[in-house]
């Protein structure tokens, strides 16, 4: 079957170990299923992979892709979820939770192998391109907001970075949600496209906000993390899930973090039963993920190459 692949880790270089063309069918283990691939999103966690992040030589080749939409043996449409092993279900008792890519083969190609519990019906009202956005980005910004954040209608929200697949969700979902959402971009047409989805202002990296905030959604790391522990209101909590910048940024601001008494909480994509909740908020609410580009699968290397130089706002989406 035809896949895009990590056949190489160049850390500096990462697209040098990107490779499209034949792969071997995937091992269906007892208690998993094969599903068609219709559409499959990219994440910067493919990226990552590239580089060696999560994904080590023994494990090569390994097709990339995290996320998915596409149907069943049975001819249902479905969406999976991208969290091997959450609780136990198709590994072996001990083994530690891992995301698609990390131990198992992905998403970028024409079938894909996961534990049947790892497959949730797609709303009729989502396409698969739309459905395939949702898994990892889209729940990550769902959990921040909603489990990490622990945000209620009404209350302001900063989201750093406008434009990548996150940051993107959460603007999304919290206007959706009644937030008063602020975001924050270098980039001018960023900026606007922010408000257009739904922010109430959005602003240079690192300018003074209208009033502080009761959370911030950081997925920046390093380069926003003293303007994001600056925004926040006494008590306010900064969830983090990423660090596209770098893991250290150039001050720490612990005393304001002790201090003002702000709670820092770590998040990493989600469970199935948010996924369910996502998917159903959604078609419910008429909720679309944003798509930046869509490709055919044989096309992944220009859609790594839009996302490795920033050049999108949303999310680049493969089709199968």
């Amino acid at each position: 079957m035809f896949a895009a692949y990590a056949a190489r880790i160049d850390r500096d270089q990462p697209l040098n170990g990107l490779e499209l063309g034949e792969r071997p069918e995937p091992n269906v283990p007892p208690g998993w299923t094969t599903i068609d691939v219709r559409a499959a999103s990219l994440n910067h966690h493919d990226l990552w992979s590239l580089r060696g992040v999560g994904l080590g030589e023994e494990s090569l080749p390994m097709i990339l892709g995290c996320d998915a939409a596409g149907v069943d043996a049975d001819g249902n449409e479905v969406v999976l979820h991208s969290v091997i092993g959450q609780t136990g279900h198709g590994v072996g008792p001990r083994e530690p939770r891992s995301i698609l890519t990390e131990k198992y083969q992905g998403t970028f190609a024409e079938r894909v192998a996961v534990p049947q519990w790892n497959v949730l019906p797609k709303p009729k009202e989502l396409s698969f391109e739309e459905a395939a956005c949702l898994p990892t980005a889209w729940l990550t910004a769902y959990r921040m907001l909603f489990t990490g954040a622990g945000v209620r209608p009404g209350d302001s929200v900063l989201v750093q970075g406008a434009g990548g697949g996150v940051a993107t969700a959460a603007i999304v979902l919290g206007a959706a949600a009644g937030l008063r959402v602020f975001a924050t971009s270098r980039d001018e047409a960023k900026r606007r496209r922010a408000e257009e989805l739904g922010a109430e202002a959005a602003f240079e990296s690192g300018a003074r906000l209208p009033h502080r905030v009761d959370a911030v959604i950081e997925t920046v790391g390093a380069a926003t993390w003293s303007h994001s522990v600056k925004s926040l209101k006494p008590g306010g909590t900064l969830v983090i899930s990423g660090a596209t910048s770098g893991p250290n940024p150039p001050a720490a601001e612990l005393n304001r973090i002790f201090f003002l008494e702000l709670k820092v909480v770590g998040s990493t994509m989600g469970t199935k039963e948010e996924l369910a909740s996502l998917l159903s908020f959604c078609a419910a609410k008429g909720v679309r993920p944003v798509i930046d580009t869509v490709l055919p699968l044989d096309r992944a290397r220009e859609g790594f190459e839009k996302m490795a130089t920033g050049d999108l706002f949303g999310k680049v989406v493969l089709t199968v």
